[in-house]
């Protein structure tokens, strides 16, 4: 799949209730968790979106551009219709948008290259990973063509990923990996404390 066709979008919009606090916003070893992930992709994409509703701190370039949610309060679906809308707003010739979450601090590029590799855009509209059995349902990639869809939805009152991208329609790309789970996401400060312990062993 031609990357030049697709938007870098990480959504970083959630509330962290669980961490307490702006879990994007803490420090793992030597820099901020957010950064992580926007390291292994910045320069796979011509641009990121970088979706936050607030004044956040990261590793700045001129790729990427931070944007609040066109409306607050509708999850992470609400974060991917931000994405859409603002590439239609700005008169962008992508046609897909490529989802993270902010909080997955040892995905690496690798897995998105693969990912990528393995999708033929003309079986679908919405691709899905999925490893060892689970599916990550943040890291998508979504056509722009489901935008107006998702709008009526979200009006209609619809916020789970899961459930929507069902009723559409999503295919999963399998992969399959062994020791360390590259899509550990931290939620909690125990999940920080346990991402500490496997940097500390790589």
């Amino acid at each position: 799949m031609d990357h030049s066709n697709i938007l870098g979008v990480v959504l970083a919009g959630g509330k962290s209730q669980r961490f307490g606090e702006d879990k994007c916003q803490v420090k793992l070893g030597d820099k901020l968790l957010i950064d992580y992930i926007l390291s292994e992709i910045i320069d796979e994409f011509k641009e990121v979106l970088l979706i936050s509703n607030n004044k956040i701190k990261y590793n700045n370039s001129n790729k990427i551009s931070l944007v609040e949610d066109t409306k607050r309060g509708l999850g992470p679906l609400g974060g991917i219709l931000t994405a859409m809308k603002w590439i239609r707003q700005n008169n962008k010739n992508y046609k897909w948008i490529s989802t993270f979450p902010s909080d997955t601090p040892f995905f690496k590029k690798k897995i998105l290259n693969n990912f990528l590799e393995e999708i033929k855009d003309y079986e679908g509209k919405l691709f899905f990973i999925n490893s060892n059995d689970t599916r990550h349902n943040i890291f998508g990639l979504w056509s722009i063509d489901l935008l107006d869809r998702l709008e009526k939805d979200l009006d209609n009152g619809e916020r789970k990923v899961e459930m929507w991208a069902n009723k559409i329609g999503v295919k999963s790309i399998n992969m399959k990996f062994e020791n360390k789970d590259p899509f550990f996401n931290i939620n909690t400060k125990e999940d920080l404390i346990k991402a500490k312990e496997y940097l500390k062993n790589d």
